[in-house]
């Protein structure tokens, strides 16, 4: 057997111990991990939310809230330059992003365009290669009597951008109020923040805090007309109505423009009321505000001033009793909670913009303790399930494999820590389904150094000329399964997110331990093995010898197999498939009652009496746990928070939320796009590299078997009912990726023996290739099938829907491999001249034929 070069040797064996020397502390506690010497590695893989407990929140900003708040302050900005330049006008008003009026004086329209230039200027937007843009701009021509203006599309995204920006901050803010330790809170795309806070365990007082904006003023009671009056008509220039929090509300009219706002704040707390269970806010004012408002109240000591919470009355006072020195003081009766909310929000100040939260996923920290015991459970008796497998079949190799699997292992585990990626519980599936297949690579080297013993080589020569005769096949398999998973990165979210990368990092080290470290560990045994015959252990000869003839029943078996694409097309139809909230929005709640078993009607009638729709409550797991899956309220993002909010009020005495998903119409549209780009971009991506790989004829028949397996995975789904999610999105990716490994591993035997057999018919020579690699396809799918089944049976109810899908996805893309992939091939060839290496298709060369068996 060709030596490894001594550099090449040494690396692979810095790479396997450095793998371990970083996966090393994460079998440590974080205490001990923290307390290495800092030449070593002491960096631990990172927990999701959903394993180590707490709460992920999407944020957005609405670019028409902002386009508003613009007009208004532009239309403001246009009245106050006009009346400054005493340019009377008439019917100043703002839609959309247009702002409009006319001068009464025409021959002062020259001097009122004049007037407000200063709005078209252009602004510089930051950065190193935007270019400054222009906010406002004309819109009519300069002798029309109506004059227009209009804020540009650029205009708002910058101000929404700078909105977001300034957003970020106080967020950030907020969370620190809450206790929050190292939270996550970054941008996504151009209008979203994400805030993940792991160990929360208060998620709704921050729900509360990140949904208000806390714009709190103190604004002068305008007495200079009835407040009746001006609802019913125009109230005087520069002031509004507004209302009351009572029920029902109370109109008052208020100066624009504020005595106090958040600027003049300098620092907030609650303060209680001994005599009663309510508190108190107490405002510390800056100096400049103090000298105003005493100046004010010396003037007019009866003057009135509204304390105003984004854009609603909490209450009205007199000016001398509202603020009394450097002190403003909110007395509201408010419950100390309430209080100490206010208090937040005062001294992190308002937001920029008003944000939404459109999608919520909270996980409690005992269902997180829970699925990494599932997990490790999970995985143990998959790791036991295929060591036994492997040593069974293979013997000594066996074991071989077994060592490089644990090492695939550990080299993901240090790639975790290294890199900070986050692991979730869909993560621990991926490396559970990689343990299930990394074995292939295994069984496809030894199955090739089996077959080429019977070539009557030297022993070192043959199992040189296996491991590099396999290496496109390995390589083609990782590959494909490394394009689903960059490209289900890159379009997923949360928890797909965490099965892509853990899939990623597993298809490199597959690729790596499998091939390179199989290599030197056989080549080590090989130095000590004297006889020129492999070890007895390796049993799966016996599959080769059976020597079936599968094309013999390919028609009917083709036929009922694109019998079921077209049922499952049709079920799709008329059925549908049963959406999650994921793609449909709503709620899923998960409920662990205080007080024993959960009496599920009375539950459902509860439920049923807030009106939310038809609130489906499932039992699950003991009797005190149940699922409570809220139906899309289809009024807007808020309305689906309010709906979970509403809920938690009314059982949180009873029940403790375990695990809380609320997905808005917004993320659950993107969600549905982003998935089906997903699935048709990684179709595409995958099946262009097979084209490459392949001629045209083997690509299509790929694509076809392919897609045979999707739509039959599809129709499973909707023929059981299973809830179609972002993990059912995972495992229809996933069985791309394994059943084109299936199909490739066969084409390249069939592309192979085309060029070793010329005379061969090709149905036989496609039985013989399948018989060549018969052996390999059973093992792969019982290694990956014993993987999945420990996953379903220990892996806890969350991946237990993706579990069952990736089972009978494999199970169908083993058979279309076989009775898809091959019959293909036969049709191309009677509907052209010529496949390569068909030169004699009436009939076979039977000395071919009985070398092919040979070599099995």
């Amino acid at each position: 057997m060709r030596r490894f070069p001594p550099l090449k040797r040494l690396l692979v064996w810095l790479v396997a111990l450095a793998g371990i020397a970083f996966a090393l502390p994460n079998v440590l506690t974080r205490e001990e991990a923290a307390g290495l010497p800092s030449w070593l590695p002491h960096r631990q893989v990172a927990l999701g939310l959903d394993l180590q407990g707490g709460s992920h929140f999407m944020l957005r900003a609405a670019r028409s809230d902002v386009a508003a708040e613009r007009l208004e302050t532009v239309a403001t900005e246009v009245g106050k330059l006009l009346r400054d330049a005493d340019i009377a006008y008439i019917g100043l008003s703002g839609e959309g992003q247009t702002i409009s009026f006319r001068v009464r004086d025409r021959q002062q329209l020259a001097a009122a365009r004049d007037r407000l230039k200063p709005l078209t200027v252009l602004v510089e937007t930051g950065g190193f290669v935007s270019e400054p843009i222009s906010e406002v701009v004309f819109d009519s021509a300069e002798e029309d009597e109506l004059v227009r203006l209009r804020l540009t599309d650029e205009g708002i995204d910058f101000r929404l951008s700078q909105a977001l920006a300034q957003s970020m901050d106080v967020v950030r803010g907020r969370v620190a109020e809450v206790g929050a330790v190292e939270p996550l809170i970054q941008r996504r795309g151009e209008d979203r923040l994400i805030v993940q806070v792991p160990g929360l365990s208060d998620p709704q007082r921050l729900k509360d805090l990140l949904s208000q904006r806390g714009n709190l003023t103190y604004r002068l009671v305008d007495t200079s007309m009835p407040v009746q009056r001006a609802v019913e008509g125009h109230p005087p220039a520069g002031t509004e109505v507004l209302y009351s929090f009572d029920d029902p509300p109370v109109p008052y009219l208020l100066a624009k423009e504020p005595l106090l706002a958040a600027g003049n704040f300098v620092a907030a707390d609650p303060e209680a009321d001994p005599s009663a269970d309510t508190a108190s806010v107490v405002v510390k004012l800056d100096a400049a505000s103090q000298q105003r408002v005493a100046a004010l109240a010396t003037q007019q000591p009866e003057e009135s001033v509204a304390i105003v919470l984004d854009g609603q009355v909490a209450s009205v006072l007199k000016l001398s009793e509202a603020i009394k020195g450097d002190t403003a003081r909110i007395s509201a009766e408010l419950p100390a909670d309430a209080a100490a909310d206010l208090a937040v929000l005062i001294r992190t100040g308002p937001l920029s913009t008003p944000l939404t939260i459109v999608e919520e996923r909270t996980v409690g920290p005992g269902v997180g303790d829970d699925a990494i015991s599932d997990g490790l459970i999970a995985g143990l008796v998959a790791a036991v399930a295929v060591a036994a497998s492997m040593i069974f079949f293979y013997g000594v190799f066996g074991v071989f494999a077994i060592v490089a699997l644990a090492l695939n292992i550990i080299l993901i585990i240090a790639a975790l820590s290294i890199s900070g990626a986050t692991l979730t519980l869909p993560g621990i599936a991926g490396i559970i389904l990689t343990i299930g297949m990394a074995v292939d690579s295994n069984v496809l080297i030894y199955e090739r150094l089996r077959e080429e013993v019977g070539g009557g080589e030297p022993l070192r020569r043959t199992i040189n000329n296996a491991f590099s005769r396999v290496f496109s096949s390995i390589f083609d398999a990782n590959l494909t399964m490394l394009i689903a998973s960059a490209i289900l990165f890159y379009l997923g979210s949360g928890p797909v997110r965490g099965f892509a990368v853990t899939l990623a990092i597993g298809s490199v080290t597959t690729l790596f331990t499998a091939y390179t470290v199989t290599r030197l560990i056989v080549k080590r045994w090989l130095r000590q093995w004297t006889s020129e015959r492999l070890p007895k252990g390796i049993r799966t000869g016996r599959l080769s010898n059976l020597d079936i003839r599968f094309m013999r029943i390919r028609n009917p078996v083709f036929i009922l197999m694109a019998a079921l694409s077209v049922a499952s097309v049709l079920l799709l139809a008329g059925i549908g498939l049963n959406l999650g909230v994921d793609f449909k929005g709503g709620s899923i709640i998960e409920l662990h009652s205080k007080g024993g078993p959960v009496d599920v009607a009375d539950l459902r009638t509860r439920l049923d009496e807030l009106n939310f729709g038809e609130v489906q409550v499932q039992q699950m797991g003991s009797d005190g746990d149940v699922l409570v899956r809220v139906p899309s309220q289809e009024a807007g993002d808020n309305a689906e928070q309010t709906a979970a909010g509403v809920i938690r009020s009314e059982l949180a005495d009873e029940y403790d939320f375990r695990r809380v998903e609320v997905v808005g119409p917004v993320v659950s549209g993107e969600l549905t796009r982003a998935g089906t780009i997903g699935l048709a971009v990684s179709f595409l991506a995958i099946l262009l590299y097979v084209w490459a790989r392949f001629e045209w004829r083997f690509a299509v028949g790929a694509i076809i078997a392919t897609l045979h397996d999707v739509l039959l995975t599809i129709g499973f789904l909707v023929l059981t009912g299973i809830e179609f999610n972002l993990g059912s999105i995972a495992a229809v990716l996933t069985i791309i990726g394994y059943s084109l490994n299936d199909t490739v591993v066969i084409y390249d035997r069939i592309r192979e023996n085309l060029d070793r057999y010329r005379r061969m018919s090709l149905s036989l020579l496609i039985d013989t290739s399948i018989n060549q690699t018969l052996s390999r396809t059973f093992l792969t799918a019982l290694t990956t099938i014993l993987a999945l089944a420990a996953l379903y049976l220990f892996g806890g109810g969350l991946i237990r829907s993706f579990s069952v899908t990736m089972l009978f996805g494999v199970i169908v893309g083993t058979i279309s491999s076989i009775y898809i992939a091959g019959p293909i091939l036969i049709l191309f060839r009677k509907r052209t001249d010529h496949i390569p290496g068909d030169e004699n298709p009436s009939g076979a060369d039977t000395g071919a034929a009985g070398a092919a068996k040979g070599t099995v």
